[in-house]
């Protein structure tokens, strides 16, 4: 094994720059460190309160934290009750699964129509660039008319622009 001037590997366990020692030793002084409460050299229990003012009590704590979780919890059912509420209202059908699964059919359908009229426009352009030898052009007038294209048949598959509209002009 080739030794390194600065890596340190005669120890196996380290590997890395000399002095590095990583994150491991702040983990180790988490570890040891009580979080709970800490007991005095007489072997009284403090005061429960730590510099800032706030209980070292788990039990106070805990209780608190239950509190507020029973709390949220409350509130995010009244939430989801209010908006299956609307949801009931508006739609008339209360979770219809056809209803959603033919309206997910319906925009894969038409981002497909907007694709396809893109890539089609594109592969257009660049065989009419290979043909002609006018490199970026034909792609980019191609591309911009299948994109032109996609839109328009998008239009016409949702339902805004009929296929026998007059112009307006």
């Amino acid at each position: 094994m080739h030794s390194s001037s600065n890596l340190d590997l005669t120890r196996g366990r380290q590997y890395g720059p000399r002095g590095f020692w990583g994150v491991g030793r702040f983990f180790r002084a988490l570890a040891t460190r009580s979080w709970v409460s800490t007991a005095m050299a007489d072997g009284t229990q403090g005061s429960g309160r730590d510099k800032d003012g706030r209980t070292n009590d788990p039990s106070a704590e805990e209780a608190a934290l239950s509190a507020r979780l029973g709390r949220l919890d409350d509130r995010l059912s009244e939430t989801r009750k209010d908006r299956q509420n609307r949801v009931d209202q508006s739609d008339g059908r209360a979770g219809n699964a056809s209803a959603s699964a033919s309206a997910m059919a319906r925009g894969f359908r038409l981002s497909s129509e907007l694709i396809a009229g893109v890539l089609v426009g594109a592969v257009i352009g660049w065989g009419f660039d290979r043909l002609l030898s006018t490199s970026p052009w034909g792609l980019i007038v191609f591309f911009l008319l299948g994109f032109t294209a996609g839109v328009i048949n998008v239009m016409r598959s949702a339902g805004v622009a009929s296929r026998d509209q007059p112009d307006r002009s």
